[in-house]
Protein backbone atom coordinates (compact mmCIF):
# COMPACT_ATOMS: atom_id res chain seq x y z
CA UNK A 1 0.00 0.00 0.00
CA UNK A 2 1.56 3.19 -1.19
CA UNK A 3 1.98 6.09 1.69
CA UNK A 4 -0.38 8.62 -0.38
CA UNK A 5 -3.26 5.92 0.32
CA UNK A 6 -2.63 5.58 4.60
CA UNK A 7 -3.94 8.08 6.65
CA UNK A 8 -1.35 9.10 9.35
CA UNK A 9 -3.62 9.08 12.50
CA UNK A 10 -2.60 10.22 16.41
CA UNK A 11 -4.33 8.74 19.01
CA UNK A 12 -6.15 10.91 21.94
CA UNK A 13 -6.72 8.48 24.38
CA UNK A 14 -8.37 11.41 26.69
CA UNK A 15 -11.33 11.08 23.83
CA UNK A 16 -10.40 7.53 22.83
CA UNK A 17 -10.96 8.22 19.17
CA UNK A 18 -8.60 8.48 16.26
CA UNK A 19 -8.21 11.59 14.51
CA UNK A 20 -6.26 12.67 11.64
CA UNK A 21 -2.40 14.23 12.85
CA UNK A 22 -3.25 17.59 11.73
CA UNK A 23 -6.06 17.86 14.03
CA UNK A 24 -5.91 19.97 17.20
CA UNK A 25 -7.32 17.53 20.26
CA UNK A 26 -7.37 20.15 22.70
CA UNK A 27 -9.70 22.28 20.02
CA UNK A 28 -11.70 19.68 19.73
CA UNK A 29 -12.05 18.87 23.34
CA UNK A 30 -12.73 22.22 24.38
CA UNK A 31 -15.60 22.48 21.86
CA UNK A 32 -16.93 19.04 22.59
CA UNK A 33 -17.35 20.45 26.67
CA UNK A 34 -19.04 23.31 25.63
CA UNK A 35 -21.27 20.96 23.39
CA UNK A 36 -22.14 18.41 26.35
CA UNK A 37 -22.78 21.33 28.26
CA UNK A 38 -25.86 22.52 26.87
CA UNK A 39 -26.69 18.97 25.09
CA UNK A 40 -27.23 17.15 28.24
CA UNK A 41 -28.78 20.81 30.06
CA UNK A 42 -31.40 20.75 27.38
CA UNK A 43 -31.99 16.84 27.70
CA UNK A 44 -32.68 17.43 31.78
CA UNK A 45 -34.90 20.22 31.06
CA UNK A 46 -36.91 18.64 28.38
CA UNK A 47 -38.00 16.34 30.87
CA UNK A 48 -40.18 18.74 32.30
CA UNK A 49 -42.08 18.83 29.19
CA UNK A 50 -45.64 17.99 30.22
CA UNK A 51 -45.00 18.19 34.07
CA UNK A 52 -44.38 21.78 34.55
CA UNK A 53 -45.80 23.36 37.73
CA UNK A 54 -47.83 25.73 35.50
CA UNK A 55 -48.94 25.73 31.86
CA UNK A 56 -46.28 28.72 31.26
CA UNK A 57 -43.18 27.23 33.08
CA UNK A 58 -43.76 24.38 31.26
CA UNK A 59 -43.58 26.15 27.81
CA UNK A 60 -40.80 28.02 29.32
CA UNK A 61 -39.17 25.05 30.82
CA UNK A 62 -39.13 23.53 26.74
CA UNK A 63 -37.90 26.97 25.51
CA UNK A 64 -35.31 27.26 27.94
CA UNK A 65 -34.02 22.87 26.25
CA UNK A 66 -34.72 24.03 22.82
CA UNK A 67 -32.40 26.93 23.09
CA UNK A 68 -29.53 24.71 24.87
CA UNK A 69 -30.09 21.69 22.08
CA UNK A 70 -29.86 24.04 19.10
CA UNK A 71 -26.34 25.63 20.94
CA UNK A 72 -25.34 22.25 21.32
CA UNK A 73 -26.45 21.51 17.95
CA UNK A 74 -24.04 24.45 16.41
CA UNK A 75 -21.07 22.95 18.49
CA UNK A 76 -21.38 19.61 17.95
CA UNK A 77 -20.91 20.56 13.96
CA UNK A 78 -17.86 21.98 14.61
CA UNK A 79 -16.65 19.49 16.93
CA UNK A 80 -17.43 16.95 13.88
CA UNK A 81 -15.76 19.06 11.63
CA UNK A 82 -12.21 19.59 14.01
CA UNK A 83 -12.41 15.64 14.34
CA UNK A 84 -12.09 15.18 10.79
CA UNK A 85 -13.31 11.64 11.12
CA UNK A 86 -16.61 11.77 9.26
CA UNK A 87 -19.18 11.78 12.44
CA UNK A 88 -21.58 14.67 12.51
CA UNK A 89 -23.84 15.94 15.22
CA UNK A 90 -25.87 13.07 15.45
CA UNK A 91 -23.76 10.59 16.09
CA UNK A 92 -21.95 12.92 17.98
CA UNK A 93 -25.09 13.06 20.44
CA UNK A 94 -26.41 9.37 20.06
CA UNK A 95 -23.56 7.25 19.49
CA UNK A 96 -20.92 8.04 22.60
CA UNK A 97 -21.26 6.32 25.82
CA UNK A 98 -21.29 8.52 28.91
CA UNK A 99 -17.23 7.79 29.72
CA UNK A 100 -16.76 9.95 26.12
CA UNK A 101 -19.16 12.90 27.25
CA UNK A 102 -17.39 15.74 28.72
CA UNK A 103 -20.16 17.97 30.58
CA UNK A 104 -20.06 19.00 33.62
CA UNK A 105 -21.15 17.27 36.34
CA UNK A 106 -23.99 19.96 37.55
CA UNK A 107 -26.01 19.44 34.29
CA UNK A 108 -26.47 15.92 34.62
CA UNK A 109 -28.35 16.07 38.26
CA UNK A 110 -31.20 14.78 38.24
CA UNK A 111 -33.74 17.37 38.36
CA UNK A 112 -35.81 16.70 41.73
CA UNK A 113 -38.22 19.49 42.64
CA UNK A 114 -38.47 22.54 41.40
CA UNK A 115 -36.46 24.26 43.75
CA UNK A 116 -33.65 21.46 42.64
CA UNK A 117 -34.17 22.44 38.70
CA UNK A 118 -34.20 26.25 39.37
CA UNK A 119 -31.12 26.43 41.71
CA UNK A 120 -28.98 23.73 39.28
CA UNK A 121 -30.34 25.96 36.63
CA UNK A 122 -29.01 29.20 38.06
CA UNK A 123 -25.92 28.04 39.02
CA UNK A 124 -24.85 26.98 35.36
CA UNK A 125 -26.81 30.01 33.40
CA UNK A 126 -24.76 32.75 35.37
CA UNK A 127 -21.75 30.44 34.51
CA UNK A 128 -22.66 30.25 31.39
CA UNK A 129 -23.27 33.51 30.50
CA UNK A 130 -20.14 35.05 31.82
CA UNK A 131 -18.13 32.43 29.74
CA UNK A 132 -20.10 32.79 26.56
CA UNK A 133 -19.38 36.56 26.73
CA UNK A 134 -15.54 35.80 27.05
CA UNK A 135 -15.56 33.44 24.35
CA UNK A 136 -17.27 36.17 22.14
CA UNK A 137 -13.93 37.54 21.58
CA UNK A 138 -12.22 34.32 21.05
CA UNK A 139 -9.53 34.26 18.26
CA UNK A 140 -11.32 31.32 16.63
CA UNK A 141 -13.92 32.89 14.61
CA UNK A 142 -16.70 30.30 14.82
CA UNK A 143 -16.07 30.14 18.19
CA UNK A 144 -17.01 33.21 18.99
CA UNK A 145 -19.79 33.27 16.56
CA UNK A 146 -21.44 30.71 18.01
CA UNK A 147 -20.80 31.93 21.54
CA UNK A 148 -22.37 35.64 20.28
CA UNK A 149 -25.40 33.62 19.15
CA UNK A 150 -26.06 31.61 22.39
CA UNK A 151 -24.63 34.56 24.74
CA UNK A 152 -28.23 36.12 23.57
CA UNK A 153 -30.31 33.33 24.61
CA UNK A 154 -28.47 32.73 27.87
CA UNK A 155 -28.53 35.89 29.04
CA UNK A 156 -32.50 35.80 29.67
CA UNK A 157 -32.20 32.05 30.94
CA UNK A 158 -29.47 33.47 33.67
CA UNK A 159 -32.31 36.03 34.24
CA UNK A 160 -35.38 34.01 34.66
CA UNK A 161 -33.84 31.36 36.84
CA UNK A 162 -32.42 34.29 39.13
CA UNK A 163 -36.24 35.63 39.11
CA UNK A 164 -37.20 32.26 40.47
CA UNK A 165 -34.41 31.72 43.22
CA UNK A 166 -36.12 34.59 44.77
CA UNK A 167 -39.86 33.59 44.11
CA UNK A 168 -38.73 30.60 45.86
CA UNK A 169 -36.45 31.74 48.13
CA UNK A 170 -38.67 34.73 49.12
CA UNK A 171 -41.71 32.96 49.08
CA UNK A 172 -43.30 30.38 51.44
CA UNK A 173 -42.05 29.34 54.17
CA UNK A 174 -41.72 25.62 52.23
CA UNK A 175 -40.38 26.78 49.33
CA UNK A 176 -37.48 28.47 51.13
CA UNK A 177 -36.83 25.51 53.03
CA UNK A 178 -36.53 23.48 49.47
CA UNK A 179 -34.49 26.24 47.99
CA UNK A 180 -32.15 26.54 50.94
CA UNK A 181 -31.82 22.35 50.71
CA UNK A 182 -31.52 22.28 46.43
CA UNK A 183 -28.18 25.17 46.98
CA UNK A 184 -26.96 23.01 49.50
CA UNK A 185 -27.30 20.05 48.02
CA UNK A 186 -25.61 21.67 44.52
CA UNK A 187 -22.87 23.80 46.14
CA UNK A 188 -20.11 20.78 45.92
CA UNK A 189 -20.88 20.50 41.83
CA UNK A 190 -20.31 24.67 41.19
CA UNK A 191 -16.11 24.81 41.94
CA UNK A 192 -15.86 22.21 38.70
CA UNK A 193 -16.72 25.03 36.31
CA UNK A 194 -13.77 27.43 37.22
CA UNK A 195 -11.02 24.35 36.72
CA UNK A 196 -8.52 24.78 34.63
CA UNK A 197 -6.88 21.71 33.12
CA UNK A 198 -4.17 21.34 30.62
CA UNK A 199 -6.94 21.90 27.52
CA UNK A 200 -8.02 25.21 29.10
CA UNK A 201 -4.96 26.30 29.48
CA UNK A 202 -3.75 25.29 26.03
CA UNK A 203 -6.87 27.39 24.48
CA UNK A 204 -6.36 30.06 26.65
CA UNK A 205 -2.47 30.70 25.44
CA UNK A 206 -3.37 30.29 22.16
CA UNK A 207 -6.24 32.60 22.88
CA UNK A 208 -8.88 30.62 21.26
CA UNK A 209 -10.68 29.45 25.17
CA UNK A 210 -10.83 31.65 28.44
CA UNK A 211 -9.51 31.77 32.04
CA UNK A 212 -12.19 29.91 33.49
CA UNK A 213 -10.64 30.22 37.13
CA UNK A 214 -11.04 34.48 36.66
CA UNK A 215 -14.50 34.04 36.51
CA UNK A 216 -15.18 32.57 39.75
CA UNK A 217 -14.97 35.96 41.89
CA UNK A 218 -17.95 37.26 39.27
CA UNK A 219 -20.05 34.55 39.53
CA UNK A 220 -20.02 34.23 43.28
CA UNK A 221 -20.24 38.23 43.79
CA UNK A 222 -23.39 37.68 41.03
CA UNK A 223 -24.70 34.20 42.93
CA UNK A 224 -24.59 35.99 46.45
CA UNK A 225 -26.53 39.17 45.13
CA UNK A 226 -29.20 37.21 44.00
CA UNK A 227 -29.15 34.56 47.03
CA UNK A 228 -29.25 37.79 49.39
CA UNK A 229 -32.15 38.99 47.93
CA UNK A 230 -33.92 35.60 48.12
CA UNK A 231 -33.15 35.71 51.53
CA UNK A 232 -31.45 32.20 51.37
CA UNK A 233 -27.54 31.41 52.55
CA UNK A 234 -24.51 31.03 50.98
CA UNK A 235 -22.76 27.86 51.66
CA UNK A 236 -19.11 28.50 52.81
CA UNK A 237 -18.08 24.93 51.59
CA UNK A 238 -14.99 24.75 49.50
CA UNK A 239 -14.56 20.90 48.31
CA UNK A 240 -16.02 20.23 45.03
CA UNK A 241 -17.06 17.69 42.61
CA UNK A 242 -15.05 17.14 39.07
CA UNK A 243 -14.19 15.07 37.08
CA UNK A 244 -17.01 15.10 34.27
CA UNK A 245 -14.48 17.09 31.88
CA UNK A 246 -12.56 13.86 32.22
CA UNK A 247 -15.22 11.39 31.73
CA UNK A 248 -15.69 10.15 34.84
CA UNK A 249 -19.61 10.91 35.74
CA UNK A 250 -22.12 9.96 37.60
CA UNK A 251 -24.50 7.22 37.57
CA UNK A 252 -27.00 9.25 36.33
CA UNK A 253 -25.81 10.46 33.32
CA UNK A 254 -25.84 6.74 32.08
CA UNK A 255 -29.64 6.65 32.85
CA UNK A 256 -30.05 9.64 30.77
CA UNK A 257 -28.15 8.99 27.64
CA UNK A 258 -30.35 5.23 27.76
CA UNK A 259 -33.47 7.29 27.55
CA UNK A 260 -31.70 9.98 25.06
CA UNK A 261 -29.94 7.71 22.56
CA UNK A 262 -32.72 4.52 22.89
CA UNK A 263 -33.82 5.10 18.91
CA UNK A 264 -30.16 5.93 17.48
CA UNK A 265 -29.01 2.48 19.17
CA UNK A 266 -32.37 0.19 18.64
CA UNK A 267 -32.51 1.18 14.58
CA UNK A 268 -28.73 2.88 14.00
CA UNK A 269 -29.01 5.57 11.14
CA UNK A 270 -32.68 6.05 11.27
CA UNK A 271 -33.74 9.06 9.74
CA UNK A 272 -36.92 10.71 10.02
Amino acid sequence: MTSDLVAVETLDRSIGNAMPATVDPARFEFVLRLADNALILGQRLSEWCGHGPALEEDIALANTALDLVGQARMWLSYAGELEGAGRDEDQLAFLRDAGAFRNLLIVEQPNGDYAMTIARQFFFDVWHWQALAELAHSNDARIAAIAGKAAKEVTYHARRSGEWMVRLGDGTGESRRRMQRAVDELWEFTGEMFVMDDVDQAMLETGTGIDLAALAEPWKTHVAEVLAEATLMMPSGQWTQRGGKHGVHSEHLGRLLAEMQVLQRAYPGARW
